[in-house]
């Protein structure tokens, strides 16, 4: 039985009573559940049907949390090794000064690609970027685009619950969609140096207290940056083997399907054995776990406020609404990704309601899948850093910015995410 089609309206309260609950700092998941549930009844399903709409869209998600899941244990490789940390110490030092910006933005995009979480890599790098901009003067604003747009940059081409959840809505394969994102991702990376080269003496000075001493810093024993990047390029080159494969047309690399649920484990563990750290494996991947669960759970929410859209006649009336404006539909996915985006703030929550509600609609208007997904991920980018969501809160305090100057970094932000987006789109919806 197909069951009653929900009302876009509905549907859009329910999402508008989501946000509003978490703005009051309810936990996102119940926010969302509670918003699945309102915006179902609201919109003239049964209690019954709503309730088996929000069981189908978790359903619909569990691939997803899976594999963030079980990326939590190269995540937590990474991190609690120091791996991450080596990493961005060795690309600001090689840099210098003179670049500096452009090795915080580069280093944070690197971080954040290995498959760090987004707001984990600017954790780890903003340290590192106040030391350097105290000493040579850069303003926290200018670092802290730097920071933002690296690890925005950084997200669309990584193994994060992102970049996981938009391959799993659209069906296409993890890797496809990293590798593809790589040109948008440089575009972002180009414009976050050039806008933070312009706030270099604009916004907000870095006072002495801000700044983390030798002597504090000092305590954790770091790998050598050869033996930092093992578990990274073991994940990237087991990930590239099936797409290099398939563009060479090489069959025994095409005939390498190994899920990233596999991959991403097994290239934290050679990376332990490779930094000597077999005896820590317990700890650091119950660290990563824990760091991933928080997300995972979140993606089950977003599952729930997706089944119920997508049972709605929202996508078919945002499809109107292009059609009658005489805008080509292949903007269908970014305009997707974008609004899901300021609804949720953030990037994953995104990424899986809009692959969910919208993901049916962008494709019948003839938008291949993968060129779906690219172009939704980068849309899911450009406001996802709204006050509502976890994101704004955990990258001020990275740098010790109050919520004022924070809130003016915004729209500095957006044009970075813009600009990937806007890319992909010519890219992926009228060139490939």
């Amino acid at each position: 039985m197909e069951g009653t089609v929900i009302n876009w309206m509905g549907a859009i309260a329910g999402l508008i009573l989501a946000v509003v609950l978490i703005f009051k700092k309810v936990n996102p998941v119940y926010a969302l559940f509670l918003g699945a549930i309102a915006g179902g009844i609201l919109g003239g399903a049964s209690i019954a049907e709503t309730v088996q709409y929000v069981i189908d869209g978790t359903n619909s998600v569990m691939g997803a949390v899976v594999r963030v899941l079980a990326a939590g244990v190269l995540a937590g490789v990474l991190i609690e090794s120091g791996a991450a940390e080596r990493m961005a110490e060795t690309i600001v030092d090689k840099l210098g000064e003179k670049k500096a910006l452009l090795s915080i933005a580069l280093a944070t995009m690197i971080i954040t690609a290995v498959g760090v979480f987004i707001t984990v890599a600017i954790i780890i790098v903003a340290p590192i970027a106040l030391s350097v901009g105290k000493k040579i003067g850069i303003s926290k604003t200018a670092l802290l685009l730097a920071l933002v747009g690296g690890g925005k940059a950084g997200n669309i081409i990584s193994p994060n619950p992102n970049t996981i959840a938009v391959a799993k809505g659209f069906d296409v394969d993890l890797a496809q969609v990293m590798i593809h994102g790589f040109i948008p991702a440089i575009a972002g990376l180009i414009v976050t140096v050039i806008i933070a080269n312009l706030l270099v003496n604009k916004g907000v000075k870095i006072a002495e207290g801000d700044v983390v001493t030798k002597e504090e810093d000092s305590t954790k024993v770091k790998p050598s940056f050869g033996r930092a990047i093992v578990a990274p390029v073991v994940a990237i080159l087991l990930l590239a083997i099936n797409p290099i494969g398939n563009i060479l047309n090489i069959e025994l690399l095409k005939s390498f399907k190994v899920d990233s649920m596999i991959i991403l484990p097994l290239a934290g563990i050679i990376g332990l054995i490779a930094m000597k750290q077999t005896k820590n494996i317990i700890s650091f991947t119950t660290s990563g776990l824990n760091k991933m669960t928080g997300t995972a759970i979140i993606l089950i929410g977003a599952g729930a406020i997706a089944g119920i859209i997508s049972k709605s006649d929202l996508s078919a009336t945002v499809v109107d609404a292009i059609t009658a404006m005489g805008i080509s539909g292949t903007f269908l996915a970014p305009i997707a990704g974008i609004l899901m985006a300021a609804a949720t703030a953030s990037t994953s929550t995104a990424s899986i309601v809009a692959a969910g509600s919208f993901g049916p609609a962008i494709l019948s208007m003839g938008t291949a899948p993968l060129n779906a997904a690219i172009m939704v991920h980068t849309g899911a980018t450009v406001i996802d850093h709204l006050p509502h969501g976890n994101f704004f809160h955990v990258t001020a305090d990275s740098v010790k910015m109050n919520i004022k100057d924070r809130m003016s970094l915004i729209p500095y932000e957006s044009l970075v995410g813009l600009t990937m987006a806007i890319v992909a789109t010519i890219l992926y919806g009228f060139i490939l």
